[in-house]
């Protein structure tokens, strides 16, 4: 049985052109043992150089298997070399063979490239730096886990994100370093050498706290609970291993229970929260930082609309902390409104920008973006069921109505939405920044002002009505 080994975990291009001459010189993939360097191979398989490709026949696979392959060749399963080789065996014959979900090599692969691409993200909205040193010595150090092999793959994103500073991700599989020209690799470290370097391994920066507290426990490496939950585990293995059973009429009442749970969970803000951390919808997440998903209580009677994350809300991962929201916050004050009752959000979850030098100029999102994310406005609506959508800007408004609303025209009185909510339009707080003239941006706030005051009434009389 043939050995082919690998350079390395992630080393597609080995695996390509040995797949494909396999292939080509028609070895079943029962015959192939695949392994990487440095790992035992199995006692049957005889060690085997890369097969040159004998250049008899043709052999052509689609770019959506290649994409695939990318990406699943990325996930720790060891079976995973074997399984895209068994995938690209069976193309041979079936050349549609990938629109076939189904399949259960198709399923396996497809399903390895989701998570990968899923981690590659939690990377992205976690890795917090943390700064050592000063001034001209001064360094940036993050510690991060991966679930897949995915640091080589995300390292170009943080040299285009964080390119004016020098920083180092440290891992426990590969450490990546950018010194404002190169990205170089070295090999991971232990927890223990990476808090030495550091002086702690949590997350640091502005959010360090906020952002373990607030992502999904399976993205937390050792939970305080563990110790709490495993003794219930082993009560709930006693208990099954005891044989207790359930009657029909508690399993239908289980089964009952069981689904009214996942349909609360549709719309629950903290399930949609995480499944718009990993959204694909548009282009836009490649440069973004993070999903900026809505903030506030599910129960708010009011729900604010902006346009988009700005530079301040795609690196903190909260809406309207930036400027614009410090101008929100005062109006909403002064019109009466309570802030802390308030649901906000924007029609268009990640950053659109052009870089600038060291300036990210924000960018207003087309039309295709914005319905491309209408989906999670219109699950959070449908999560917080409030009495009043407040759409600040053109880009919300479209968003809110489906199409394009002129502001000046419909702003300053409610419109009717489906299910009794009502609709109001007005401008977005950085207009009134960006106006140059002192007494049009007084006279601009006060009409922004007499607006959410409508909202403030609302408000009030939903809170009598409670």
């Amino acid at each position: 049985m043939p050995l082919i080994t690998l350079d390395s975990q992630t080393d597609f291009g080995t695996w390509r052109k040995a797949a494909r001459a396999l292939a080509l010189d028609n070895v079943p993939p029962t015959d192939v043992t695949w392994t990487v360097q440095g790992r035992a191979p199995g006692p049957s398989a005889s060690p085997a150089p890369v097969p040159p490709e004998t250049g008899e026949g043709t052999f052509n696979v689609s770019a959506k298997f290649v994409e695939l392959a990318q990406a699943a060749i990325l996930h720790r399963d060891p079976d995973r070399f074997a399984v895209l080789y068994r995938l690209l065996w069976r193309l041979k014959v079936d050349r549609d063979l990938l629109e076939i979900a189904t399949d259960p090599d198709v399923s396996q692969v497809t399903a390895m490239a989701k998570t990968v691409h899923r981690d590659a993200h939690r990377m992205q909205a976690m890795v917090r730096f943390r700064e050592i040193g000063r001034d001209r010595k001064s360094h940036y150090v993050a510690w991060f886990e991966p679930e897949h092999h995915i640091v080589e793959f995300t390292a170009p994103f943080f040299a285009r994100r964080f390119a004016d500073m020098p920083w180092s991700i440290l891992t426990p599989d590969v450490c990546v370093h950018w010194d404002g020209h190169v990205i170089s690799f070295t090999p991971g470290i232990s927890k223990a050498e990476a808090e030495i370097r550091r002086g702690y391994i949590q997350p640091a920066g502005p959010r360090t706290n906020a952002t373990l507290a607030e992502a999904p426990q399976r993205q937390w490496r050792n939970p305080a609970e563990a110790s709490i939950l495993e003794p219930l585990l082993a009560d709930a293995a006693r208990w099954t291993g005891a044989g207790i059973t359930m009657k029909a009429g508690a399993e239908l009442k289980v089964r009952q229970e069981d689904s009214m749970r996942r349909k609360a969970e549709a719309y629950d803000l903290e399930v949609l929260r995480e499944e718009a951390a990993t959204c694909r919808a548009c282009h836009l997440y490649k440069d973004a930082t993070q999903t900026v998903f809505g903030e506030g209580p599910q129960n708010a009677s009011i729900m604010l609309v902006g346009e988009q994350p700005g530079d301040k809300e795609d690196l903190s991962g909260k809406p309207f902390v930036g400027p614009a929201g410090l101008m929100l916050d005062r109006a909403l004050e002064e019109a009466g409104v309570d802030r802390k009752k308030v649901y906000v959000t924007n029609a268009v979850k990640h950053f659109k920008f052009v870089p600038r030098g060291k300036i990210r100029l924000h960018q207003k999102p087309n039309t295709p973006e914005i319905k491309a994310c209408r989906q999670w406005y219109e699950r959070e609506l449908a999560a917080i069921r409030p009495s009043l959508v407040v759409a600040m800007g053109a880009t919300a408004a479209q968003c809110v109505f489906g199409k394009i609303t002129p502001i000046n025209k419909n702003r300053g009185r409610l419109i009717d939405l489906d299910e009794g909510v009502k609709a109001l339009v007005t401008v977005h707080p950085s207009y009134l920044l960006r106006l140059p003239d002192p007494e049009s941006k007084e006279l601009e706030y006060k009409r922004f002002v007499d607006d959410l005051k409508i909202a403030a009434g609302l408000q009030k009389k939903s809170a009598r009505a409670a």
